[in-house]
């Protein structure tokens, strides 16, 4: 069994949203995702997408992606990212799951002797902008974390943590995710959120706090391949 990760697919397949946003590189991506997903992923593997799932504002125009996640090879770990406004609760997203694919918030899910757990998280303190709603927001997935971590506890299996945001501090160091992750013995987390040709992609490889080590999945910095992350290196 082999666990891959990739987030920030932006999908948009019922209404085939421009992504040139994002860059040049963006046109088409989903084939490019699809296609190294099948070429690389058996139906007992794991796979992770870590957040920014669907640009749909409702799960109406949410389920051609939903779907189109669905029907791809392995387990799926879904977690919510800051532009997945059509998720409204985890009862209703997991109403339109099939086909091994799982939502993780609040909880820990135990697949293949692997337990995941994790938060969406949120910008950290010290960002320009950072506000008294930020402080909330912050402080409430920091909550949310400790329920996944908590659950956690009742599960045997090597765990791997997955946040949307990058859970470290603007200078690569800990905050209160990464403190988190050491206490309960996290060695891998994942995590998403940044994009573009700005991102220092060279000091955010191989990142290591406090003995857990930080993989940066966003597509379009794995060149739209998944990123196996269950061995030790981090192969792709």
């Amino acid at each position: 069994m082999k666990v891959f990760a990739i987030s920030d697919l932006h999908l948009s397949l019922d209404s085939n949203k421009p992504m040139d946003i994002f860059g040049d590189n963006w046109t088409d991506h989903w084939s490019s995702i699809k296609q190294d997903w099948l070429r690389q992923v058996s139906e007992e593997d794991i796979v992770i997408l870590a957040g920014d799932i669907s640009w749909a504002m409702d799960y109406a125009h949410a389920k051609a992606d939903l779907d189109a996640v669905c029907a791809m090879p392995g387990q799926k770990i879904l977690i919510r990212g800051n532009h997945d406004y059509w998720h409204s609760s985890l009862k209703k997203t997991t109403g339109y799951l099939h086909n091994r694919t799982y939502f993780l918030q609040n909880n820990a899910l135990s697949l293949g002797g692997y337990v995941f757990v994790g938060a969406r998280g949120w910008k950290q303190r010290g960002e320009a902008g950072f506000s008294a709603e930020d402080e909330k927001i912050y402080e409430r997935e920091v909550h949310r974390l400790q329920l996944s971590l908590q659950a956690a506890e009742k599960l045997p299996g090597e765990r791997i943590g997955i946040m949307h945001y990058p859970p470290f501090s603007q200078e690569r160091g800990a905050s209160e995710f990464t403190e988190l992750y050491a206490a309960y013995g996290v060695k891998k987390v994942v995590y998403g959120h940044l994009h573009g040709k700005r991102v220092r992609r060279a000091s955010l490889e191989n990142l290591e706090i406090q003995g857990t080590r930080y993989f940066l999945t966003s597509c379009d910095q794995l060149d739209f391949k998944l990123l196996r992350i269950d061995t030790a290196d981090a192969v792709r």
